[in-house]
């Protein structure tokens, strides 16, 4: 039987190898986590990913839709660790200390500020949009956390949107480094418990 031609640009594909429009993917995020957007171009991550330009453009026609992608799928892997530790069954200011402590060693080497600058002046107002809604959907998760807790009386009622874009902001310190490449707090496990602290003074229900 005569086998059908591939589609014009398309690439071969092992089926026992990661996805040839997966392992670009991880490639160009890990390059543009440690390069930035501007210094980080398609023929970088073809060469990395050992595959052609036309391969890394048949999956993503622009870089600027290759970095939307990098972007979104970061957020959504960091939106699943968010419910997997709020979604245990251990004190509510626990998980959030946990939570605080995970975030910044998952995101340690990454400048989330500078990424999200980067996707303001490079990428298109759709494709702002599409990385806007994933990072919304990121605070969502922890409000409608904040929601069932203030339900359950284990926080103060109140705006449960405020609380979550405020104990958001609160993780971004930890963030922060001197001229010397040292953080505020110090450790991440010093850096979470300050965190919670802070916030927890104003969310307790006393």
């Amino acid at each position: 039987m005569k086998q059908s031609p591939r589609v014009l640009g398309r690439p071969r594909h092992d089926g026992n190898a990661k996805p040839t429009k997966d392992l670009v993917l991880e490639t160009a995020t890990r390059l543009f986590i440690k390069e930035g957007y501007k210094n980080i171009s398609m023929d970088d991550v073809a060469k990395a990913c050992n595959v052609t330009k036309a391969t890394i453009y048949y999956y993503y026609p622009t870089k600027g839709e290759l970095y939307t992608s990098a972007l979104i799928a970061m957020m959504d892997r960091i939106k699943l660790s968010i419910l997997e530790i709020l979604e245990q069954p251990i004190p509510f200011k626990e998980r959030l200390e946990q939570l605080v402590a995970v975030h910044l060693s998952a995101t340690i080497d990454i400048d989330m500020k500078n990424f999200m600058k980067e996707a303001t002046i490079n990428l298109s107002e759709p494709q702002l949009k599409q990385v806007q809604a994933s990072e919304n959907d990121m605070y969502q998760t922890i409000e409608q956390t904040m929601q069932v807790e203030m339900d359950n009386g284990t926080i103060r009622k109140g705006n449960a949107k405020f609380f979550a874009h405020n104990f958001m902001a609160l993780m971004t310190v930890g963030y922060f480094k001197d001229g010397d490449g040292k953080t505020l707090l110090g450790s991440v496990d010093v850096t979470a418990k300050e965190v919670t602290n802070f916030f927890w003074l104003s969310v307790e229900n006393k």
